[in-house]
Formats: C-alpha cells, sequence, structure tokens
C-alpha cells in the first residue's frame, strides 16, 4: 500500500470517528471542530505508527555481550 493510499484511508477514518465523537459526546459541534478532532486522530495515528517503528528497531538491534 503506498504512502498516499495510507494517508486517504486514515483521513477518511479521521473524519469518520471525528464526527461520531464529537456527534454524541458534543452534538452542537461544528465543521470547524470536526476538522481540528479529524486533523488530531490523523496525526496520533501517525505518531503512534512512529513510535511502534522506533520500538520494532530497537528490539531487532543485537544483544551485546556485556
Amino acid at each position: 500500500m503506498t504512502a498516499y493510499q495510507l494517508f486517504a484511508i486514515r483521513a477518511v477514518l479521521g473524519i469518520v470517528f471525528a464526527v461520531v465523537i464529537l456527534r454524541f459526546f458534543y452534538p452542537q459541534a461544528g465543521i470547524p471542530h470536526v476538522a481540528g478532532l479529524a486533523i488530531f486522530l490523523v496525526g496520533m495515528a501517525y505518531i503512534t505508527e512512529a513510535w511502534r517503528h522506533k520500538r520494532q528497531a530497537k528490539e531487532r538491534e543485537p544483544k551485546s555481550s556485556s
């Protein structure tokens, strides 16, 4: 899957979940609130992916024998 496809999927899911979350907890929220939460959710997806890759790279490092 290309980076653009992954971004598109994350963006669509971010918008969907932002709408659901805001309609459930804050029904008066407008489009700017939905957009802000969607951007936050997509950003968190990329941050957690970076943390996961960093942790996996650390686990793959050879162990020192000292």
